[in-house]
């Protein structure tokens, strides 16, 4: 765990970043997306995302006994995870602080699954059915937060386009 977590704003942050600089940097900002609203842009980039994984998912990424149905099972873990990550960058107003989640979310990755003896790589683990329970549930909590508590919501107004990283 405590790797997981120094990998993860570290090493693994570094690594993180260009793919965060492109998914939430570019193509989420600035190629317009947020003008869709926080929730849609989430969606199709997620989806996007999702089917750019599919090759490395095809070898047997994540899902070494189910490689196709994988390509479905990162899809829906994208779609989930992208909500997440693109509001810990519009509340950062930066896109490092989403590398160092997505980076530590994937240093800890392992412990879901080396303490779970057997089962079916599509159930267990955070990129799997178990995970995306928990992954929903932070985004109905990301929603109801923003929505209710938050002084000024982010969540469905377009990011503020000034001096971000």
């Amino acid at each position: 765990m405590v790797q997981g977590l120094v990998a993860g704003i570290t090493t693994n942050a570094v690594a993180a970043f260009g793919e965060e600089l492109g998914w939430r940097g570019f193509l989420q900002r600035e190629f317009g997306l947020m003008g869709l609203g926080f929730w849609r842009s989430s969606a199709l980039v997620g989806f996007i995302w999702g089917i750019w994984h599919a090759p490395l998912i095809l070898q047997g990424h994540n899902y070494p006994r189910h490689p196709a149905a994988g390509v479905f099972m990162m899809i829906i873990g994208a779609l989930l995870m992208l909500p997440i990550l693109g509001y810990i960058r519009l509340k950062a107003k930066s896109v490092i602080a989403a590398a160092v989640f997505h980076r530590t979310f994937n240093g800890t990755y392992a412990l879901s699954i080396m303490t779970i003896k057997g089962g079916n790589d599509l159930l267990t683990g955070t990129l799997g059915l178990a995970g995306f329970v928990s992954l929903a549930a932070v985004n109905l909590a990301l929603l109801l937060c923003d929505r209710f508590f938050a002084k000024e919501p982010d969540a469905g107004k377009p990011a503020d386009a000034s001096n971000e990283t």
